[in-house]
């Protein structure tokens, strides 16, 4: 069965289409937050959270201005970098009160045929416990690169980063009885909805790829649960990060690239 967007997708808006645009200002309102991200880019760069009017009205202004500035010099080509506007889930499941998200791995072996391959990644947490009302984007952002700014991070790096070996024994201890979830939630349940939205991903944009004997991508498939054990997909990224600076990801990522090789 073909899941509907809102069922793994949180509402988004491209910024880049007026359209889009002009449907996102319309809808947004005060008391809402939404996470504003550039596409084609890694480790949380130009990533803003919007959450009261004065942030929109600046955005509003900018997109305005740049809009402005490429009809002055009748640069079409030069268009600006494509954004989104995503709106934040702001109820997340937490571990130790802390936020988190997982990181998973879709491999493109092959296009000619198509070749698929699905690798366990590693948790992401946060350096502090989760606070919606905070604007230290690293209370609401796991990456490594995000996380590195917050002071305690040196003191905190292996703690902000789990196996999914430790998320699963966690959730069964912690959180199975309670929410009444199978055993071995994490390797069942939440392993076969991240495939499906993968497998769904790739359906939708297998179109637009090269298909030539030696192509293959890895992509890093980011997901969020939420209290309510629903599973979202965040974003794919094409150029995963595949440092090595805590210990869990010594044992993943090495892993990892030797078998996709």
């Amino acid at each position: 069965r073909l899941l509907k967007m809102e069922e793994f997708f949180p509402e988004s808006f491209r910024l880049d289409l007026k359209d889009e645009r002009n449907a996102f200002f319309e809808l947004y309102k005060e008391d809402q937050i939404w996470i504003c991200k550039p596409s084609g880019s890694n480790q949380g760069r130009g990533i803003f959270l919007l959450k009261n009017p004065a942030a929109l009205n600046t955005l509003q202004a900018t997109l305005h201005s740049t809009e402005e500035h490429l009809l002055r010099k009748r640069v079409s080509c030069k268009t600006p970098q494509a954004r989104i506007v995503q709106r934040y889930i702001h109820r997340p499941l937490l571990l130790e009160g802390k936020k988190f998200d997982v990181r998973s791995y879709l491999l493109i072996a092959c296009t000619a045929p198509y070749v698929l391959f699905f690798a366990q990644g590693y948790v992401r947490l946060t350096c502090v416990n989760y606070d919606a009302a905070s604007d230290d984007l690293t209370v609401h952002l796991t990456n490594q690169y995000i996380q590195k700014k917050n002071s305690q991070y040196s003191q905190l790096k292996d703690e902000t980063v789990w196996p999914m070996e430790h998320f699963n024994r966690y959730v069964n201890e912690k959180l199975r009885n309670i929410h009444g979830l199978p055993k071995d939630w994490v390797f069942t349940v939440f392993t076969k909805r991240m495939q499906q939205i993968m497998l769904q991903c790739f359906l939708a944009a297998k179109h637009k790829l090269d298909r030539k004997l030696g192509y293959f991508d890895l992509i890093g498939c980011d997901f969020l649960i939420d209290e309510n054990f629903k599973v979202w997909l965040l974003e794919m990224n094409a150029n995963p990060a595949l440092h090595t600076n805590c210990q869990v990801l010594r044992d993943v990522i090495p892993t990892v690239v030797s078998e996709s090789l």
